[in-house]
């Protein structure tokens, strides 16, 4: 799964007016998940990207730590309050994934705008990227299925008793973003040894490795958590509820390969022949469009409406 390979990213024309919006909705998504709920802003708990509870006065946080508790005091309880509750911010959930789909990692995702800081920083440094290669990417995807499975099973175990209470949130224990994005209101507790018992101790020294070795891969690898979030793999579960996709004219293609070169998910799929290219890695951020240089090649639909396409002058 090592990152061997080097590659250049090819971009065509000045910074298109989809990308500066993009960049723009990405801060204004930052500010609200992380500081909003100081103005009275509170989103719920079925946000479909990273936006942690574990921030003091964050406006709404990701649905993964809902998920796992719906599903723990859900059984442990039975009664039909929560259960509702859970039902509930289910269904907001879907009905979120399903008008926006993965934009929410491209464009709403606070711990994506991190990853897009430290790309950004990289590129100033003149640091050549380091990509993955498509067999490393399967690795990665078994990986992203197997973090999803492990936090929807691990909280019904804690609830049969077979594993203690410290894993009931169990993937929020290991999450890089509870050790990150608290740091941006001046919360730093995360970042140390919990030794309340051995299963704390072990669960905070593993958090601070899977940090410390995620933020090497972020500064090398564009989106580099990206390949590793279950997020990403339980929302593209919900793709055929998706109103929002990207579609390729596939007679309009050139096949130059422009597309590929600026995926920052580095999905080869996009040079293929075929009008489905929204990879299961797929962010919808856009890059692919706005470096391809055939008018119509790529295209984003919403509810079958085409909104932008590619153009000689980049989307």
């Amino acid at each position: 799964m090592a990152m061997t390979m080097t590659r250049t990213r090819y971009l065509s024309g000045a910074e298109s007016k989809l990308q500066e919006i993009r960049w723009g909705f990405q801060h204004l998504s930052f500010l609200v998940l992380i500081y909003g709920g100081r103005f009275g802003i509170h989103l719920g708990s079925a946000v479909p990207c990273f936006a942690c509870p574990f921030v003091p006065g964050c406006g709404g946080y990701c649905y993964l730590m809902g998920l796992q508790g719906y599903i723990g005091f859900g059984m442990r309880t039975l009664s039909t309050p929560a259960l509702w509750a859970a039902f509930g911010w289910m269904v907001v959930f879907v009905i979120l994934v399903a008008v926006f789909g993965k934009a929410w990692c491209g464009w709403a995702c606070p711990f994506g705008l991190i990853q897009d800081w430290l790309s950004a920083i990289r590129k100033k440094l003149g640091v050549r990227e380091r990509i993955v290669s498509p067999a490393a990417q399967k690795h990665l995807t078994r990986l992203r299925y197997a973090l999803l499975l492990y936090l929807v099973f691990t909280p019904p175990l804690v609830t049969a008793g077979v594993l203690p209470e410290d894993f009931y949130l169990a993937f929020c224990n290991i999450c890089p973003g509870k050790a990150l994005l608290p740091l941006f209101v001046g919360e730093t507790k995360y970042l140390g040894l919990n030794p309340d018992n051995a299963v704390t101790l072990g669960l905070s020294f593993t958090l601070l490795f899977i940090t410390g070795g995620t933020l090497v891969g972020m500064f090398f690898k564009e989106r580099f958590f990206c390949l590793l979030c279950p997020f990403l793999t339980l929302i593209h579960l919900l793709k055929p509820l998706t109103a929002l996709g990207l579609v390729k004219t596939p007679n309009a293609c050139t096949g130059c390969g422009s597309c590929a070169h600026a995926c920052p998910m580095d999905i080869e799929a996009l040079e293929e022949d075929r009008a489905d290219v929204q990879h299961d890695t797929c962010i919808q951020c856009c890059q692919c469009m706005k470096a391809c240089p055939s008018h119509d090649a790529l295209n984003l639909d919403f509810f079958g409406v085409r909104i932008v396409s590619s153009s000689k002058g980049g989307a």
